[in-house]
């Protein structure tokens, strides 16, 4: 039934930020078309300097970045002027494609107030054809996200397609990602008709054909199985996955189907040539020293996207 538990690691984002990392993992590179997957928070203890939680201007190509938050905001800016802050229930959904920067601000200290701060970020790798789109960025409000509810269960579809579910998230290969929410005993599936399938327990307990997985733990299926998942108290999860699109490079904060497009990216990046965020731009990550490899290897754990 379970194909492989992922156990979720330790990664430092910044002097203040410590994230769960679940993908990339060496033994599974890629769920669908997600290729990478952090888990922040929810930050409990009181930060003195919420600018040590910053994350700096940095650099994407051939993916989408989708940031969903359960607590606090955060504000996004990027090289195309955009100026943005997310908060809970929202998408911020950034398309790099041939390049962009952003940077991740944490600049309220009020929304750190009571361990609130809690965020999932994915990248969800592009197809090939769409590698080299024009950078965008499109926040999606909760009103926007269709919820569905039953007896002991609550989801909210972030983006894709599932359940009968759909949206106006724009995405560019067939996948689905969701949040869900079970009440003790409850009970769900999974959507049957996608090849790749996981999930991952944000916090609480699930009961799979018999055995027990817990909080910071995801669950990835063998294709064709249809489980059924318990909570075992109430129990916060994210489901996803989808179609591949294909074997990917991921070098620091750079996807691509072509290892010389990374190399590419990495002398972009140097020479300035991927704009830094206009109300943003007197600091930035400098790149790693570090040779390219193929998806699977953690990235560098400075960016949290």
């Amino acid at each position: 039934m379970l194909d492989l538990v992922i156990e979720s690691r330790s990664a430092a984002l910044s002097p203040s930020m410590t994230v769960k990392r679940i993908l990339p993992f060496r033994q599974r590179r890629m769920v669908g078309p997600f290729i990478f997957m952090d888990h922040a928070g929810p930050v409990t203890t009181a930060v003195a300097d919420p600018s040590s939680l910053d994350v700096l201007p940095h650099p994407h190509i051939g993916l989408s970045t989708v940031s969903y938050l359960f607590g606090g905001q955060v504000t996004h800016r990027d090289g195309l002027g955009v100026e943005k802050i997310i908060r809970p229930g929202e998408v911020n959904w950034m398309t790099a494609g041939s390049g962009i920067a952003h940077s991740e601000r944490f600049e309220d200290p009020s929304a750190l107030a009571g361990g609130q701060l809690e965020m999932m970020q994915t990248w969800v790798a592009l197809p090939e054809k769409d590698e080299e789109s024009d950078p965008s960025f499109v926040n999606y409000t909760p009103g926007e996200l269709p919820v569905f509810t039953e007896k002991g269960l609550w989801m909210r579809l972030i983006a894709g397609n599932a359940f009968g579910l759909n949206n106006g998230v724009k995405t560019h290969s067939p996948l689905f990602y969701l949040h869900v929410v079970l009440q003790t005993g409850g009970k769900t599936g999974l959507p049957r008709e996608y090849s790749e399938r996981a999930i991952y327990i944000v916090s609480g307990s699930l009961e799979v054909g018999g055995q027990f997985y817990n909080a910071g733990q995801m669950l990835v299926f063998t294709k064709g199985v249809d489980p059924t998942v318990s909570a075992r108290e109430q129990t916060t999860l994210m489901m996803l996955g989808g179609e591949t699109v294909g074997d990917r490079y991921i070098w620091w904060n750079f996807v691509s189907s072509r290892k010389e497009r990374i190399e590419q990216a990495k002398e972009d990046w140097k020479q300035g040539r991927i704009v830094l965020p206009p109300t943003d731009n007197n600091e930035f990550i400098p790149l790693p020293d570090e040779k390219s490899r193929p998806a699977g290897g953690p990235p560098r754990p400075e960016p949290l996207s």
